[in-house]
């Protein structure tokens, strides 16, 4: 199928690198302009088809909000922004979701989810989308492609996560929690020292977890959580 077109739209430069980088991890989207004024919007919306509109609301000169309401054929929105008054205005104006900055990819990706709903998408479409994403993790000073379909399970050790993938084993230096907010619904926490794609179990009791040959403990306070992922 083809891809969903986006625009990008946000006085902020960081801002709209930011939802770049995750636009990036979806291949059945892309960027077709990223732009720092509504202004400049409109011009690219009167000249190319637009699926999916990024609208920051604080803008100069005109807001996303003010913007939003002059457009005739309206994309699909997700508004973008660091605060939230403006929550039930945006709902008011039927957008898909609202975004507030920093967006974390986890938040992103669901409001990905609901635009995709929007478009009648089946769930096994979106499920195989999902397995396509992957992360960036810097490792020996470079950054290294993770597919997290390919990724067993991660291991907290001290102050590092090694990275146990069907073919390697990296070891980077970052807190196990902070890491979890990397990576999607797949992912469950079965222990203080253990994440697994879920995935990938191969057999499970209420005491451990075996990914193939592997066996990991569930620990007491996952338990509750892990065991109603995996049913």
């Amino acid at each position: 199928m083809e891809k969903y077109k986006c625009l990008i739209v946000d006085d902020e430069e960081l801002a709209r690198r930011l939802i770049a980088r995750h636009l990036s991890q979806l291949p059945d989207f892309e960027i077709v302009a990223s732009c720092g004024s509504a202004i400049e919007a409109n011009s690219i919306l009167k000249k190319e088809s637009i699926d999916l509109l990024f609208l920051d609301i604080e803008m100069p000169i005109l807001k996303g909000t003010d913007f939003l309401k002059t457009l005739v054929n309206k994309p699909k929105v997700i508004f973008t922004t660091a605060y939230r008054d403006y929550a039930i205005e945006g709902y008011e104006l039927d957008i898909v979701d609202y975004l507030l900055k920093p967006i974390q990819f986890p938040r992103f990706y669901k409001a990905i989810e609901k635009f995709l709903d929007t478009q009648g998408i089946m769930k096994s479409k979106k499920e195989n989308a999902l397995e396509q994403i992957h992360i960036f993790v810097q490792s020996n000073k470079k950054n290294i492609k993770v597919l997290l379909d390919d990724v067993l399970y991660i291991e907290s050790i001290k102050s590092y996560v090694k990275i146990h993938t069907v073919n390697e084993k990296l070891l980077i230096m970052h807190s196990l929690s902070a890491f979890k907010d990397k990576l999607d619904s797949r992912f469950v926490r079965i222990h203080r020292s253990y994440i697994v794609n879920s995935t990938k179990v191969t057999a499970y009791t209420k005491q451990d977890i075996e990914i193939g040959r592997i066996e990991l403990p569930i620990g007491d306070l996952y338990k509750k959580s892990t065991l109603l992922k995996l049913k």
